[in-house]
């Protein structure tokens, strides 16, 4: 039976290591302030809203929800960004993405204040996840990811870590940052071949993928550890991963389960960035 990395007792951790730096900033008169724009109703959005709103109250930062019709015009966004870049009480900006297909994504990203973009949305917070600076702010799952691994005491460095996934959001960052850690990485996508070879040697296994239960038994050792970035809703309707748990689980040293893993951590850094966003801008 593998170790269960559950994602409740990192984010209590990352949230208690939070309460000092919020009280030190409120008595120099700064209260961290999140921005949350969301367009249209999507449930997956409002599922995330909810759990960054809770945290948020947990984390004593505060929270304001731009409400936004799903067919909003591009230049009607822009004003909201606008206004949220010049807004000094406003410390970071969570937009939720993909945006509808009338909005030009890249103008948005372009136009957001890189010092409040707080999950790695603009080329800049990118660049820095790439170049390994501490500048602009990694994309908050794949930090939670690596922070999970952390927590647990699981040793990167020198490990061999393979990444199923290559998007901007999770894959590629979350590999970037594997290599800061030492490890030794490989990303593999839909043209990989023989994918299940590749992932049954690794070390450690990220799994992003957004394909349900695609990580079965084949993919897995007795010495891996599996951090399982995805979620999806299986035939019957229920809430799952990237990874088969129940075949996976027995095999492998430890995993992370969906739900109850990476998501609770991920509402966690929003929160850690909002208040080191605070932090600079106050610097």
């Amino acid at each position: 039976m593998a170790q269960v990395l559950l994602g409740k007792e990192v984010a209590d951790v990352l949230t208690e290591e939070l309460a000092d730096r919020v009280a030190k900033l409120k008595t120099k008169g700064v209260e961290p302030s999140l921005a949350i724009v969301r367009l249209g109703d999507e449930p997956d959005d409002l599922s995330y809203e909810r759990g960054a709103i809770n945290r948020a109250a947990k984390a004593a930062v505060k929270v304001k929800v731009y409400e936004l019709p799903r067919d909003l015009p591009q230049e009607d966004l822009e004003q909201v960004i606008q206004e949220i870049n010049q807004d000094d009480s406003l410390h970071g900006c969570l937009i939720f993405r993909p945006l509808p297909p009338q909005i030009n994504e890249k103008k948005i990203a372009a136009l957001l204040a890189p010092g409040k973009d707080i999950d790695g949305f603009t080329d800049g917070s990118l660049a820095g996840v790439f170049k390994g600076e501490p500048s602009g702010f990694a994309p908050c799952t794949a930090e939670a990811a690596i922070a999970i691994l952390k927590h647990y005491h699981v040793n990167l460095s020198g490990a061999r870590a393979v990444v199923l996934g290559r998007s901007l959001v999770i894959g590629k960052p979350v590999a970037m940052m594997l290599l800061q850690e030492n490890a030794t990485v490989t990303i593999c996508h839909s043209r990989t071949k023989d994918i299940a070879k590749t992932a049954k040697e690794a070390d450690v296994l990220i799994a992003a993928v957004g394909q349900a239960k695609m990580v079965t038994p084949e993919f897995c050792n007795s010495g891996q550890v599996i951090i399982d970035v995805g979620i999806n809703v299986d035939e019957e309707g229920k809430l799952t991963g990237d990874v088969d748990y129940d075949s996976v689980e027995v095999l492998v040293k430890a995993i992370t389960p969906v739900p109850r893993g990476v998501g609770s951590v991920t509402t966690s850094i929003l929160m850690k960035h909002v208040v080191e966003a605070a932090e600079r801008a106050m610097d």
